[in-house]
């Protein structure tokens, strides 16, 4: 006799699917203001402080610093909550990552960003104060190219720390497809 229906583990797997999809949808729901909510400050007074250990740094508001009488306003793209939310998008679409692990990884990698967001942010500051010839080519490359590489590298960097064996999104959908009706 032939057992019809969805087993138990498959029906964990759509809803583990649903869940990690809908959580991604409500967070962006809002247009990313989490994000920039939670980063703005997190990457603005670590800047003030580096800078301030190099340079007569005054905080005008929040997004606004002055460096050596040089004007600087960190826009929402220099906090990059795009590429925050990139990196939870490569986190939660990706099947068959314990909950642990998966918080771990995300925690990784925002803190890395983070981080290495903080620097850029200093470096361009400095040039920006000591007026550096080039700087506008410096913040064009740095802007354009630093954040999809980082979180390029922070991904693959995480799928080797973690040992991540599946692929985001095309591992749900493989799943998914071999589930459906179109497979039979």
């Amino acid at each position: 006799m032939k057992k019809s229906g969805k087993t138990n583990k498959e029906i964990k797997s759509f809803l583990k699917i649903l869940l990690r999809y809908i959580i991604l949808i409500l967070i962006a729901l809002p247009g990313l203001y989490l994000f920039y909510f939670i980063f703005t400050p997190l990457t603005i007074y670590p800047v003030y402080f580096l800078l301030g250990l190099f340079f007569d740094v005054i905080l005008l508001s929040k997004i606004h610093l002055l460096i050596n009488n040089v004007p600087i306003e960190l826009i929402s793209a220099c906090i990059a909550g795009s590429a925050y939310y990139l990196l939870l998008v490569l986190n939660l679409a990706t099947p068959k990552i314990k909950l642990k692990t998966r918080i771990f990884a995300i925690l990784f990698s925002f803190v890395t960003f983070l981080v290495l967001n903080i620097l850029r942010i200093f470096v361009l500051g400095a040039l920006a104060a000591t007026d550096f010839p080039y700087f506008d080519v410096t913040h064009t490359v740095f802007w354009y190219g630093f954040s999809t590489i980082i979180v390029v590298a922070i991904w693959f960097v995480e799928v080797k720390i973690y040992k991540i064996k599946e692929i985001p999104f095309y591992s749900d959908i493989k799943f998914l497809y071999k589930k459906s009706l179109l497979k039979k």
